[in-house]
């Protein structure tokens, strides 16, 4: 998992980006901050311990219900993309990241921790989600560095490859390219899932996979990462979300066949598997609404994660602490399925 012997170890960089979340935990949910203070009374230097169990908001949550793709400003309680808890240390200083679903969930929460470990970073997201995304430029730019903001619908093949030539442009560069953007209907049966949302499944979360990477590689040099967003679903599939569990399936596979394929070229490629996270994607459908106030309740943990805690990762692998991982896929599912 690291490059040398100095180099931080996994649960270092962990550790390291969640430094400084005690203090923030209060405006966000005052149990926390509470919690904090009763698992540990550390001595000089050492940071308390918190308990992975009441550090978040659990279930039951507010019946609450968006139109697609949704706003996370909208949500009950609003999702922690780390904006007042991601600490950088550097990490990527001087590199330069296009992330798809860069305005919320957790396509956000990498790209404020990317701004924060010193990278530039471009966003994609959908035109509705213009709130959002204003939100993060301001986050990236409040951490010095640049911020390149391009809408638009990467169900569109000919848009995938616009974007790639405008990240690159705008950018000066390219080195970092995140496909996370997803989309997630809930059904109670096959028999209530229509052509135009399963071709929409697919085109949102592996064609636009497809096409982003292939625009990119001719820019990636060697060193340079892809990173891709499946899910806990493509080992352990929702029987709602038939067709979205079919495409982190297929994300899954993408992943571990490109990085053979790109090895020889220097480029890494790697996959996170997240379980059930807070993000708009739940409340625009993704759940059926009878079950949302319990989203998450029925893992280990007692509740979903949020998108803060998925951060560290696609920092991890982007960055040169991980140049020995490609084809892997990581998984921060709360404790239940997974890789």
């Amino acid at each position: 998992m690291t490059s040398g012997n100095n180099a931080p170890s996994r649960r270092g960089v962990i550790v390291g980006a969640t430094t400084g979340l005690a203090a923030a935990l209060a405006s966000a949910t005052p149990n926390r901050a509470q919690a904090a203070q009763a698992v540990a009374s550390p001595g000089a230097g050492q940071a308390p311990l918190s308990d992975p169990r009441t550090d978040f908001p659990r279930p039951p949550f507010p019946g609450q219900e968006q139109p697609w793709p949704g706003l996370a400003s909208r949500m009950t309680p609003r999702p922690d993309h780390g904006e007042d808890s991601y600490k950088g240390s550097g990490r990527l200083a001087g590199r330069k990241a296009l992330i798809t679903g860069g305005d919320s969930g957790i396509g956000r929460a990498a790209a404020i921790a990317f701004a924060r470990e010193g990278a530039d970073v471009a966003i994609n997201y959908l035109p509705a989600e213009e709130p959002d995304a204003q939100e993060v430029v301001q986050l990236v730019r409040a951490a010095g560095r640049k911020a390149v903001a391009l809408p638009g619908d990467i169900q569109d093949e000919r848009f995938c490859n616009d974007l790639v030539s405008n990240a690159v442009s705008q950018l000066g560069g390219l080195d970092i390219v995140v496909s996370n953007a997803a989309r997630q209907v809930a059904q109670d049966s096959i028999l209530d899932i229509s052509t135009e949302q399963f071709d929409a499944t697919f085109k949102t979360n592996v064609y636009a996979m497809f096409w982003i990477i292939k625009a990119a590689v001719p820019h990636l040099q060697p060193g340079s990462t892809i990173i891709a967003t499946t899910s806990v679903n493509a080992y352990e599939p929702g029987e709602t979300i038939i067709d979205y569990a079919a495409t982190k399936g297929a994300i899954m596979i993408l992943v571990k066949g490109l990085a053979k394929q790109l090895a020889s070229k220097g480029i890494r490629v790697n996959g996170v598997a997240p379980g059930p996270v807070w993000t708009p994607l739940q409340v625009t459908g993704g759940q059926p609404a009878d079950r949302l106030p319990q989203f998450g309740g029925n893992t280990p943990m007692g509740r979903p994660g949020q998108p803060v805690e998925l951060a560290p990762l696609y920092v991890l692998l982007a960055s040169d602490e991980s140049t020995y991982s490609t084809g892997q896929i990581f998984g921060a599912v709360g404790g239940r399925g997974g890789p």
